[in-house]
């Protein structure tokens, strides 16, 4: 079998063919041994005495295989060459398979003569089959092998390596890395090569870019690896790298950890913008230089979009890494209008995602990358896409991706990822979209549900501050009230319902009425909070029997405190069910919290309430709270410790009471607070005897006559004459109402506050009431008179007795 030219000898130590380990002899043209080596002596075990001189087919060959080797011999002389595994016959009688390479040499004059060079078969088999694998990865193998000197030249590349580098394998011998690929990426590989050749330690599958110097702006990664190469004594003679594109692959992994990052990083609120901006941070610079989210103008603000998909839009985020774009676009919160037949309006009603050409005119992509005019520089955009926000159907707006930097222009899977980047990010804008609008009604119920102002008592100056709980918890049932009473009087509230929602909110706000209603009445704190008790047990047995139409609108229970100050007597008069107490501050700044009876939350049924009288010094500032207030600062915080916080920004401060109540919460709350808090700071006026009188009127017909007389006295001193008239009207028909219908003296009392206010008291039970007197009736007229003379009247029960009042307003001066 004929092998073509070929050398008598292995190109390598381990060449079973080399001088080193090759059994020689020597066969003149008639098949006679003229020569015998030491080797071949070992592989056969002939001495070479007892072969030289004799024909080798006699000798060497056994009978049945003389047509074999015959045929062998024919080729071989047909040939200059011949390679093959001939048996042989050992001198112990046993056959050996023998590789054998035959070379004719020709000498002047002389026959010619045939040299072979033999090894053991098996050795020959091995060594052929290492030389075919070693051919074929540098002549066949997809995969990329490159040999480096240890000075990293190139000794050798297969044709894999050669197709990436655009270049013939033979053109690499002698060359470096970097003359093939750009600097940086050179850099990384001599580097790690460098590293493998210093540690002998193997380099696997590391992945680096590899852009050619030929093509600098296509993207292009593979993965290497790389080991040492030693000859048998240990020295160094290179190192040997094996290289794959994997591109594609780097790519498609990108794309997945982007969006694996994507469905962490969007939607971590319930809020629009955020969301928006969120998008905007994943897309920059991942996938883009720069983009730009906007969304139509309602969902912006957390309504419906149109139908139509049609309309102005918001800018709701920017992200760019280039220099100078912000001239070129609209800043945040710019209301951008478009024309019908413009790109953005094509991505809004075809509800797709596409790539704008490059080209001149109102489509082209450099009229849509350019928002606004201006003689800024050109970032030198080269790629745009436009894709839509679009979730259950509706479109919401669209995201503008350019690249500008990168050099890479936009490809379709580029495309495609950013489609769904934005189809996550639209099912989340649309979420918090929904969210915000019922957000919004919560809050707008939570808040017409509360005082709109700040009433100007004459009892307190009085400051509040009510935070909602974070978007994520929803509105809750907190609220607060200043509800002036008669007597120049004020009653403050605060009370918390339990759980967060529209349901919270609604109860909330029953509450608060039922607490205006019952103040109306005068009751005292304690009452008040047994009808307030009774009222919330009520409203949870109606909705435990309509759980089936509505299973979670149930109230769990409430908390409240009631507080009744009065500015003559100095006397505040407190009870609370199931919350906290408040916190007083003397005027000397000492903070103090009342150990007030802990009655129990509202809703629980039949249990009492009690009530605890604190006299209070002018200028005290008495500050309620709901439990929101003490929320811990930090995990492991207890209620004391959070009170001692309180007590330490109330303590000593001078400052206007509405700062000191934003003082307090700025410095007790987190900014997204995990509870509604509603704080209300009262700090108590007294009104001295300059501004009070009081008289004490004997049961008898005289009673009305000497009740003017007083009155007309004081209101003179209080330069108030014009008042007098209509005040000795009032006061004349109390007393003589008191007089006919009690047992006892009355008592009379006059206040001046920012009103007149009269009063009578007297022992008797019996509450007046106002009726419509007959023509023919001789009484009945004097409680109307009252209602037309004053601004406003009514009757407050006491433990002993009732008090009638009368309020007119003061001349203004």
């Amino acid at each position: 079998m004929a092998d073509g030219p070929m050398t008598l000898f292995g190109e390598s130590p381990e060449d079973p063919f080399s001088a080193a380990h090759a059994a020689l002899a020597v066969v003149d043209h008639r098949g006679v041994v003229t020569g015998w080596g030491a080797r071949t002596e070992d592989l056969l075990g002939h001495r070479a005495e007892d072969v030289i001189g004799k024909p080798a087919a006699g000798l060497l060959v056994a009978h049945r295989d003389l047509d074999d080797v015959a045929r062998a011999a024919a080729d071989c002389v047909r040939g200059h060459g011949w390679f093959g595994v001939v048996p042989l016959l050992h001198r112990d009688g046993r056959r050996v398979h023998v590789g054998i390479r035959a070379r004719r040499v020709t000498r002047a004059s002389a026959p010619p003569e045939w040299f072979l060079v033999g090894a053991d078969a098996a050795e020959v088999v091995q060594w052929e089959t290492d030389r075919s694998v070693l051919d074929g990865l540098f002549r066949r193998s997809p995969i990329g092998m490159a040999v480096h000197a240890p000075d990293l030249s190139v000794l050798r590349v297969n044709r894999a390596v050669a197709r990436i580098a655009g270049i013939r394998p033979e053109q690499a011998v002698g060359h470096r890395t970097g003359d093939f690929i750009v600097a940086a990426d050179a850099e990384t590989v001599e580097g790690r090569l460098r590293q493998v050749l210093e540690t002998g330690r193997p380099m696997i599958f590391t992945e680096q870019s590899c852009r050619l110097r030929s093509d600098p702006t296509h993207e292009r990664y593979v993965s290497v690896s790389a080991f040492r190469l030693n000859d048998p004594a240990g020295r160094v003679l290179g190192v040997t790298q094996l290289v794959e594109d994997v591109t594609e692959r780097h790519r498609a992994r990108l794309r997945l950890a982007l969006l694996n990052e994507a469905g962490t990083r969007i939607g971590t609120t319930l809020d629009v913008a955020t969301t928006a901006r969120e998008l905007a941070d994943v897309l920059v610079p991942e996938l883009a230089d720069c983009a730009s989210v906007d969304l139509l103008e309602p969902v912006s603000r957390g309504e419906e979009p149109s139908q139509d998909a049609f309309g102005p839009v918001r800018r709701c985020a920017l992200r760019c890494v280039v220099p100078g774009a912000e001239a070129l676009l609209h800043p945040v919160g710019h209301r951008i209008d478009f024309p019908p037949d413009s790109p953005r309006a094509r991505c809004l009603t075809e509800k797709r995602p596409f790539l704008v050409p490059h080209g001149a005119g109102p489509t082209g992509l450099a009229a849509v990358a350019r928002e606004r005019a201006g003689d800024g520089p050109d970032p030198g955009i080269h790629s745009l896409m436009l894709v839509p926000l679009v979730a259950r159907g509706l479109v919401l707006g669209l995201a503008v991706l350019w690249r500008a930097e990168r050099p890479e222009a936009f490809e379709a899977d580029d495309l495609t990822l950013a489609g769904e980047f934005a189809a996550r990010a639209a099912v989340c804008i649309d979420n918090a979209r929904r969210y915000t609008r019922q957000h919004q009604a919560a809050l707008s119920l939570q808040w017409r549900l509360l005082p709109a102002e700040v009433p100007d008592l004459p009892a307190a100056e009085v400051a509040r501050q009510y935070i909602p709980a974070g978007a994520a918890e929803g509105v809750g049932g907190d609220w607060f009230d200043i509800i002036p009473l008669s007597g120049a009087r004020a009653a403050f509230v605060v009370g918390d319902v339990i759980g967060h929602g529209i349901d919270a909110a609604a109860t909330m706000g029953r509450l608060r009425t039922a607490v205006h209603t019952l103040a109306e009445l005068d009751l005292e704190p304690e009452e008040v909070l047994s009808h307030l008790d009774d009222l919330v047990h009520r409203l949870a047995a109606e909705q435990e029997a309509g759980s089936h139409d509505f299973p979670n609108d149930q109230v769990t229970g409430a908390s409240c405190l009631y507080a009744v100050y009065d500015p003559v007597s100095r006397r505040c008069v407190l009870a609370r069910a199931g919350h906290p107490p408040p916190a007083l501050v003397t005027p000397d700044g000492e903070v103090t919290f009342p150990d007030l009876p802990a009655g129990p939350p509202l809703g629980l049924g039949g249990l009492p309430f009690e009530a605890a009288d604190l006299e209070l010094p002018e200028g005290s500032v008495l500050a309620l709270f709901t439990n929101g207030l003490l929320q811990p600062a930090a995990p492991g915080t207890d209620v004391d410790t959070a009170l001692a916080r309180l007590a330490g920004q109330l303590r000593a401060d001078d400052r206007p009471l509405p700062e000191l109540a934003k003082a307090v919460v700025d410095a007790l709350l987190p900014a997204r607070p995990l509870d509604d808090v509603a704080l209300l700071l009262a700090r108590t006026r007294v009104l001295g005897p300059e501004r009070v009188a009081t008289w004490t009127l004997p049961s008898d017909p005289r009673a009305a006559s000497s009740a003017r007389n007083l009155i007309a006295g004081r209101l003179a001193a209080w330069q108030l004459d014009e008042l007098a008239f209509a005040t000795e009207l009032v006061v004349s028909e109390l007393v003589t109402n008191a007089y006919r219908y009690a047992d006892g003296p009355v008592t009379l009392r006059l206040i001046r506050g920012h009103s007149l206010i009269c009063e009578v008291s007297d022992t008797s039970n019996t509450s007046p009431h106002l009726r419509r007197a007959r023509s023919t009736d001789e009484g009945g007229r004097g409680l109307f008179l009252v209602a037309q003379l004053t601004e406003r009247w009514g009757t407050r029960y006491e433990r002993e007795g009732k008090t009638v009042w009368a309020e007119q307003p003061l001349p203004v001066s």
